[in-house]
């Protein structure tokens, strides 16, 4: 079945999460992603993502119910709008570069119907660039991660293998000193073009695979 999404607002108190992930687990219904976060007035925005949902109206009928639930609505799922994504990390100038060519790049692919975002974190420091790559892998819909700046290695060449060992995900680096290189599945000189070929990496629409280019250096 086609995955399907609702959001939710309710009081934000104890127990109202547990009843609703109560009702999805009496109607056998995979949760398949959950973001909570809290608006003025201590409401709770609760967006669920599902499988297995026989009859979403039933389900927000019932949802409705719940004490503490004031707003249910059926919004297209974040995977429709925002699709694909594309995490830059690395130094301010590069992370820049790299974001122009990458959305020049999607924004073609886009509008012929892909759904490809971007975002970009500017960092220096080991131990912040480290966390921050080891961070992707909690993020939910990424496809590939570009490593932008003029120096890495160390914690962050560890984290990229960590990332890579445990996810699906392409990454691709800047030519740059340091070990990372050696753990990117492609090396690119050029920033602009390095967020070109991470749109195309990714793109159902664009002809290129980046297997056939692996470990090579551009």
């Amino acid at each position: 079945m086609k995955e399907v999404a609702i959001s939710i607002k309710a009081v934000n108190r104890p127990g109202v999460l547990k009843e609703i992930t109560n009702l999805m687990a009496k109607y056998d219904i995979n949760i398949t992603y959950t973001h909570l976060f809290i608006e003025k007035g201590n409401i709770a925005n609760i967006y669920m993502e599902f499988e297995n949902v026989a009859n979403i109206n039933e389900l927000i009928k019932n949802v409705k119910m719940i004490d503490g639930v004031t707003e249910v609505k059926k919004p297209p799922s974040i995977s429709e709008i925002y699709g694909k994504r594309i995490i830059i990390i690395g130094g301010g100038a590069q992370v820049a570069q790299v974001a122009h060519g990458a959305i020049t790049e999607a924004d073609r692919h886009n509008i012929r119907g892909e759904h490809i975002s971007i975002d970009t974190i500017p960092l220096v420091g080991e131990t912040e660039l480290s966390d921050a790559v080891s961070s992707v892998g909690r993020l939910p819909r990424v496809s590939a991660l570009v490593l932008a700046g003029s120096l890495m290695g160390g914690k962050i060449s560890e984290a990229v293998e960590e990332v890579k060992n445990e996810h699906d995900l392409i990454v691709i680096s800047l030519n740059m000193p340091g070990s990372v290189t050696k753990k990117a599945d492609l090396v690119v000189t050029d920033p602009v073009q390095a967020g070109v070929m991470a749109v195309m990496a990714v793109a159902e629409t664009a002809i290129f695979d980046i297997k056939k280019v692996s470990k090579k250096v551009f």
